[in-house]
């Protein structure tokens, strides 16, 4: 098993060390912890303070204090929930600047990295939108497609099976695709696309805004709604 590293999302190396302690042992005072880890108690004790304040751990009441850690379900949502808010601050900031003269092509390998990127970019819909998805993605996808609906957007929702949504329907596109695994087909406002493919936990796939790209995803999105 990797170790756990939490580095990217603003955490320190010796924060990561500490929680992955915790998580394994178990709650445990800062003296613990720090033998645990192998750390000085004053470096284990300051990494201890860091994920709290981050909501990584919690203290308990009493003495001595004892740290236990968050479970790893909670720190990923909070995790998630801050990088949208983070990545929702820029989309603004940005909003200002126009489009990229060089559009780019960017690997998309992972479902939770697909989901984050729908996520964002369906947010981003101003006129139109059209997807077609595993059917296991609306309920992560719903409170963005929500909002589409609401601003009375065209909308345009598929997948494999029938999925109910209270605020738009999605329809069941036919078998018989030779499409390799399950097929993950976003078009927003004619300008940006996804094409990607699941198969089990992985996904497989490209996000572009070049012109060519958005063309092909759109073929694929009508040819796969009409596949026999």
């Amino acid at each position: 098993m990797p170790p756990i590293d939490l580095t990217p999302f603003g955490f320190t190396p010796t924060e990561s060390r500490v929680y992955e302690v915790l998580l394994s042992a178990g709650p445990g005072t800062g003296y613990a912890v720090a033998r645990s880890a192998g750390l000085a108690r004053a470096n284990a004790y300051s990494a201890l303070e860091g994920l709290v304040a981050k909501g990584a751990a919690r203290v308990d009441d009493g003495e001595p204090r004892r740290f236990r850690p968050e479970p790893p379900g909670s720190v990923l949502a909070r995790l998630a929930l801050a990088q949208g808010e983070a990545l929702e601050r820029l989309s603004r900031a940005l909003e200002g600047f126009g489009g990229s003269e060089s559009p780019s092509l960017i690997e998309v390998t992972t479902p939770r990295g697909a989901l984050q990127l729908l996520t964002q970019e369906i947010g981003r819909v101003t006129r139109s939108l059209r997807l077609l998805a595993p059917a296991e993605a609306y309920g992560p996808l719903s409170p963005a497609l929500r909002r589409v609906a609401a601003a009375g957007l065209e909308m345009m929702l598929c997948a494999e099976v029938p999925v109910t949504l209270p605020f738009g329907r999605v329809e069941a596109m036919p078998s018989g695709h030779r499409w390799p695994g399950v097929p993950l087909i976003a078009i927003m406002d004619g300008e940006r696309a996804v094409i990607a493919s699941r198969r089990g936990g992985q996904v497989q796939g490209h996000w572009s805004s070049a012109a060519s790209f958005v063309a092909a995803a759109q073929c694929t999105f009508d040819h796969l709604r009409a596949s026999p």
